[in-house]
């Protein structure tokens, strides 16, 4: 996709805005009590009848809150991934059978090149549960796709804010800062991603890719 930089004095606000979100989310995530570490033999959340330890570490919250600790930890590529799968098959849950059959088409839209579908199907999803982080995290990519990175970058605002640690919409914030010429942000957002989930390579390629032109100037 081709952009232009943006210009107008609403664009860059937009860019600082969503830089000192980043920061405040970084900082709620790192502040919030840990979870105790209890590495499931299974995928309780998908095996309802299994057995669950007591205590206050129940519900999917929690569930999540483990699940990130692990990634956090994983040792190796393959290991993260697998977790990483599971933190994103809680995430494309709404909690409504409508808005995830809606996302569902919004994706298949996506696959088929069809954006402007994709768009208008997200923005049902959106209106139908708005507390959804992945309806705005999948909106933004469909908006990046359709030559729009402002509209894209307010929708990866959203997602932020219901969940810090989204480290796909991070990636999408420093792709989206990074092609504005904002290397600086740009590599904020990549090393909290990479706090969150550090096995992934795409982001590790990417903190690579701006580590002499970011810390090599400043140095």
């Amino acid at each position: 996709m081709t952009s232009s930089r943006p210009t107008s004095q609403a664009s860059i606000l937009l860019i600082a805005f969503l830089s000192l979100a980043l920061g405040a989310a970084g900082a709620r995530a790192q502040n919030a009590t840990p979870a105790p570490v209890v590495p499931p033999p299974i995928d309780r959340d998908d095996n309802p009848s299994a057995a669950r330890p007591p205590g206050p570490q129940r519900g999917p919250a929690a569930t999540l809150d483990r699940l990130f600790e692990r990634l956090a930890a994983a040792k190796d590529e393959a290991e993260a991934k697998g977790i990483a799968n599971l933190i994103q098959r809680r995430w494309a849950r709404s909690g409504s059978d409508t808005a995830d059959l809606l996302m569902t088409r919004a994706q298949t839209a996506l696959r088929g090149k069809q954006t402007e579908l994709a768009i208008e199907l997200l923005d049902r999803v959106i209106s139908l549960e708005p507390g959804w982080a992945e309806a705005w995290n999948q909106r933004a990519n469909a908006l990046f796709l359709a030559g729009d990175p402002i509209r894209s970058l307010l929708d990866i605002g959203e997602a932020l804010k219901r969940e810090p640690r989204h480290y796909g919409a991070m990636m999408g914030l420093g792709t989206i800062l990074r092609q504005q010429g904002d290397d600086k942000r740009a590599m904020v957002a990549f090393r909290r991603a990479l706090e969150i989930y550090p096995q992934l390579e795409a982001i590790k390629d990417a903190v690579e890719s701006l580590k002499v032109e970011v810390d090599g100037r400043d140095a």
